[in-house]
């Protein structure tokens, strides 16, 4: 079964002229799951929004196939429902589970930031400074996408840093579902996010260990806080 622009599996819906996704050569199917991920993760759509398979596809320009690939992936992902009659939705969190989850990213994004710190290495920590200047730049031009994207590529190279391949997957599957928890703060606190952002660096660079974490788990804190009603 072949996904490529201009293929249409036998029995799925064409997909509409003048669409963006369905003209790029990349699979469809990784295409489509990154579009619809960044969406969650961006607040585009919101804990409880539906996914209509016909819906997506006709605002994507794809068939079905890849769209209903993706919803399943992403519901491996724990970023999606799906339901028998409902079809798919976007995933509602519990405040206890979200409660929980912030918890173990907060600690986990400490531990990440102290060992960049102990292992901070020059090339990586340059690279690092240039994603920084990219995403303070984002946030005061108000980037909405450009800000989820490098937002995404700071916490990898943080990672990177780091040096613990576990400690990174780890973070990555965590840093999406807890993206469900921030959605609804990402815009109003986009330039803070990038302050707290460049406090962490320059801890890191400096080679302070304890203050890098406590930074990195203050940040996350901070972030869950704006997302709630109380924190505005």
């Amino acid at each position: 079964m072949s996904d490529q622009p201009g293929s249409v599996p036998p029995g799925a819906d064409p997909a509409p002229p003048g669409n963006n996704l369905g003209a790029r050569h990349s699979p469809l199917f990784a295409l489509v799951t990154d579009t619809l991920r960044q969406r969650i993760v961006g607040g585009v759509y919101r804990q409880g929004d539906r996914l209509v398979e016909h819906t997506l596809s006709a605002e994507l320009g794809v068939s079905r196939v890849p769209v209903r690939e993706a919803l399943r992936a992403l519901a491996a992902e724990g970023l999606v429902s799906i339901e028998p009659r409902r079809g798919a939705s976007v995933a509602c969190l519990s405040e206890h589970v979200a409660r929980e989850m912030v918890e173990v990213r907060a600690t986990l994004e400490g531990l990440n930031a102290r060992l960049a710190a102990q292992r901070r290495d020059p090339r990586l920590v340059a690279e690092l400074q240039e994603v920084l200047h990219q995403g303070s730049a984002a946030a005061r031009e108000d980037e909405a996408e450009r800000l989820l994207a490098l937002n995404f590529r700071f916490h990898e190279v943080l990672g990177t840093i780091a040096a613990n391949s576990v400690l990174q997957d780890m973070m990555r599957s965590l840093r999406e579902r807890t993206g469900l928890v921030f959605a609804p703060a990402h815009h109003l606190r986009a330039q803070q996010n990038w302050d707290e952002h460049a406090q962490i660096l320059k801890a890191v660079i400096a080679g302070d260990a304890d203050l890098a974490s406590l930074l990195a788990t203050r940040h996350v804190y901070s972030a869950a806080e704006a997302a709630t009603p109380a924190g505005g």
